[in-house]
Formats: structure tokens, C-alpha cells, sequence
């Protein structure tokens, strides 16, 4: 297997004012041989405040075994709500979409098989590139006649609404705690889908307790409207955040930490003074990010973040086989 990173903007073309050095990147996963196969792009969740790495590696690692290159990509986040995203993250994303299509023949891709697969907040970026791509121009003569919108995605647990069942933290990460009626609409992503909108497979549990599975029921009662493809599972029960549901998740065994490297440079920018922050705000940060598994290392102990679901486990064969189904036509 071949595992580089790629940054994804160049220098001088990225200005989040808050990245204090962090630059969005991809991180792939290829097959050595030289056959081009469809792509996964996995785009984890976090509010809009990480890039948890629990959705992130492993996710991507399940789709390679499965025949496909994969990538993640670590986005643009606001942590601590010093600095609005507005539409910095669909950038990132859109710009993710071009370069795998820009470098298909280095990656051995099919520029027309690309998916996208997000969760939670990510699952509402891959879902507003999907409404808006028209929206997202690049202005870098490299990639600015490429096309950003995905052939398909899945969307997990995914963030929809901005209206009553919204998960009100994602769109203030977005837009400030005084997000503007025509902002939320906006982003409330059921009422952008058109028959344009690439094909999409969504899950959720029906006990969903931090994104109500309405969010899902919405999107795809749109997909349904406009004319467009989808599959939708509803599972009976599970917790947000489940991931592949499998036991290494459960155990902790996600993979690579590298999508937390936004938050290291913002809490060295804190600890040096450039980035005014309460000193016990950057100390739960430091222990829910990096202490946490120091310690856990020397207790000899590991950390099971939560229980398997046998019935939850199976969406990755589900959403391969629709994706397969999709392709035949």
C-alpha cells in the first residue's frame, strides 16, 4: 500500500485566519499495482469543530480492502469559535475533489467513480458540495476547469437541516452564533437538492441522540422529489459517532491522529500567546487530544470508546454493493 499526504492548497492561496500553520490535506491510501479503480474520498465529522479521527484512517482502510484508492481529507475547523468557516470547508473539499481528478493517472483513480463519504458535520459538507458545487470556482488555472462535483456520496449520521431538527453547533461553527435567516437557509441542504445532485446512499440510527434522524428522513424524502438515486437505512439503535461500528473501533484501533493537526497548531498558538485563549480551555483540549493516550499508554490500559453493532457493521457492504449496482446503470 502506498500512504502519502498532500497538501491542498498552495502557498499563498489559503488565509483561514486561525490555521496558525495547518494547511487541508489529503491523506491517501493506493494500491502499488497500476489498475485504476473507483475512489472513496472519506471526510469525517466533528461539529465543524475537528476532524475526528475515529471516521477517518479506518474508514478509509475498509474501502481499500474492498478494491477501491481511498483518501481522507482533513478540513478547515473552528474549535473555538473565534473565526466563522462560512464556506472555507466546501473550498477545501471542492479543492480535494479536483486534485485526486487533476492527478488520476498518478493515483490510478477513475475520475468519473469518485465518491464521497462523510459523517455527521462532514456528511453535511460532502451533502452541500453535492447541492452547491456550482457555487465552489477555484481560481488556481490548475484546477479550475475540473469538475467538483462528486459522481456519488454517503452521507452518515449525517447534519442536513438548520431548521427544527438541526444540530445547532455545526451551523454556529459555520456562521457565528448570529448566523443570518438566508445563511441558515442556505445550508439547510433539503431544500437545495435538484435533479442534478449526485446519487446518494444515507444511514442512521433511528436513536440518533445528537443529530435526530430526521436530518437523514429529509434529504432523502428530497433526493426522492427531485428524481435523484438513493438508498436510505435506518437502523434500529446505536449512538452518533459509530464509525464502522466494528470492534476496532470500539477498542480505539481508528488509526492515524493526523486529523487533529489543526487543533495542535491552535493550541501552540494559545500556549505561545498568539491566540488569546483561557488557559483551562486549552488544557481539556491538550487532555481529550493528546494526554489522554499518554496516560492510557502507561496504565497499560486501552480505551474502548463504545460497543460494537453487529447490525450497524454491515453498512459498508451495503453502501459497496449499491455504489457497484449504481455503476452497472
Amino acid at each position: 500500500m502506498i500512504s502519502e499526504r498532500y497538501d491542498l492548497w498552495e502557498t499563498g492561496e489559503y488565509d483561514y485566519p486561525v490555521a496558525f500553520g495547518f494547511i487541508p490535506n489529503l491523506v491517501g491510501y493506493l494500491h502499488e499495482d497500476t489498475e485504476k479503480r473507483p475512489c472513496i474520498l472519506v471526510v469525517p465529522g466533528g461539529g465543524y469543530c475537528v476532524v475526528s479521527p475515529t471516521e477517518g484512517e479506518i474508514v478509509a482502510l475498509e474501502f481499500y480492502k474492498k478494491g477501491y484508492n481511498t483518501f481522507v481529507c482533513t478540513y478547515t475547523t473552528n474549535l473555538f469559535g473565534v473565526a466563522p468557516l462560512l464556506d472555507q470547508p466546501m473550498k477545501d473539499l471542492s479543492r480535494a475533489i479536483r486534485y485526486i481528478r487533476a492527478n488520476a493517472e498518478t493515483f490510478h483513480v477513475k475520475e468519473d467513480e469518485l465518491t464521497i463519504c462523510g459523517f455527521s458535520a462532514g456528511g453535511h459538507l460532502c451533502g452541500s458540495v453535492c447541492v452547491h458545487y456550482e457555487d465552489v470556482k477555484d481560481e488556481n488555472p490548475k484546477y479550475s476547469a475540473i469538475f467538483n462535483r462528486p459522481d456519488a456520496a454517503i452521507l452518515s449520521y449525517p447534519v442536513i437541516t438548520s431548521g427544527e431538527k438541526a444540530h445547532r453547533g455545526s451551523f454556529e461553527s459555520l456562521f457565528g452564533k448570529d448566523a443570518s435567516e438566508e445563511q441558515l437557509s442556505y445550508m439547510s441542504l433539503e431544500k437545495h437538492v435538484t435533479p442534478d445532485t449526485p446519487p446518494c446512499f444515507l444511514w442512521q440510527t433511528a436513536t440518533d441522540e445528537t443529530v435526530p434522524v430526521e436530518n437523514s428522513y429529509l434529504f432523502a424524502e428530497a433526493c426522492k422529489a427531485n428524481g435523484v438515486p438513493y438508498a436510505h437505512h435506518v437502523f434500529s439503535k446505536g449512538k452518533h459517532g459509530l464509525s464502522l461500528a466494528n470492534e476496532d473501533w470500539a477498542n480505539g484501533n481508528f488509526g492515524g491522529q493526523y486529523t487533529v493537526e489543526q487543533i495542535k497548531c491552535q493550541v501552540k498558538a494559545a500556549e505561545e500567546g498568539v491566540l488569546p485563549l483561557p488557559e483551562e480551555a486549552v488544557e481539556r483540549i491538550k487532555k481529550e487530544f493528546g494526554m489522554r493516550k499518554k496516560e492510557t499508554e502507561r496504565s497499560g490500559e486501552k480505551t474502548r470508546i463504545g460497543e460494537p453493532s453487529e447490525e450497524v457493521a454491515v453498512w459498508p457492504v451495503l453502501a459497496d454493493t449499491w455504489l457497484k449496482y449504481n455503476r452497472k446503470g
